[in-house]
């Protein structure tokens, strides 16, 4: 017997409805025709030195001090954007916002960020607080993404983010394959480390 579908055929499903449902990355990828796994992913990592760091860290310093972090909005305005301007900034590409995407009934809504340079995708999903279920609705984002694209990139790369902690992704395109990284990074502990990475994949 087979069992009944969590993607219902003929009903309007966005992004974030995905976030609402109450099932498993695994089985809601599987509908959608992709493999889940979670391993510690070797992401890129820029080793040269980034000038406007130091600058960007006292930013998000003062940041947090000044602005209780209780709303989505908060947290995008406070930590989220001033670190992904940054990235934009040091390898001189746009930051697109609220960034529009339909393919199918199934596959649709808009990215909260979406960093596009070339060869360099990058796809970030901010949340209020549930990395998990936030996790499904990005992992859904590079599914459409990867079908809304003209690009030869094998890879597309994405993460979620309260703004203080952030967790990446990458889609296999060939293999259908979303991958959810093990390790989670910190902000403002990690803030160089991860500024290192997003702009590695922003400059592949």
């Amino acid at each position: 017997m087979n069992r009944p579908r969590i993607i219902q055929p003929g009903q309007s499903y966005t992004f974030s409805k995905y976030f609402d449902l109450p099932f498993s990355p695994e089985d809601i990828l599987a509908e959608l025709g992709c493999v889940y796994q979670r391993q510690r992913l070797q992401l890129p990592k820029v080793e040269f030195n980034i000038d406007h760091l130091p600058e960007l860290e006292r930013v998000i310093d003062r940041n947090l001090r000044r602005v209780k972090l209780l709303t989505e909005d908060a947290r995008k305005q406070v930590i989220i954007s001033p670190i992904l301007l940054e990235v934009c900034e040091i390898t001189e590409t746009q930051l697109n916002i609220e960034y529009p995407i339909n393919v199918s009934d199934q596959l649709k809504g808009s990215l909260d960020y979406y960093i596009n340079k070339g060869k360099g995708l990058l796809v970030i999903e901010a949340k209020q607080a549930d990395l998990s279920k936030g996790f499904t609705q990005l992992a859904v984002e590079l599914i459409a993404l990867d079908q809304w694209i003209n690009s030869e990139n094998p890879i597309l790369y994405g993460a979620v983010t309260t703004g203080e902690d952030w967790r990446f992704a990458i889609y296999k395109r060939q293999e259908k394959e979303i991958i959810e990284d093990l390790k989670l990074y910190r902000v403002p502990e990690e803030l160089t480390d991860l500024v290192r990475i997003l702009v590695a994949i922003v400059s592949k």
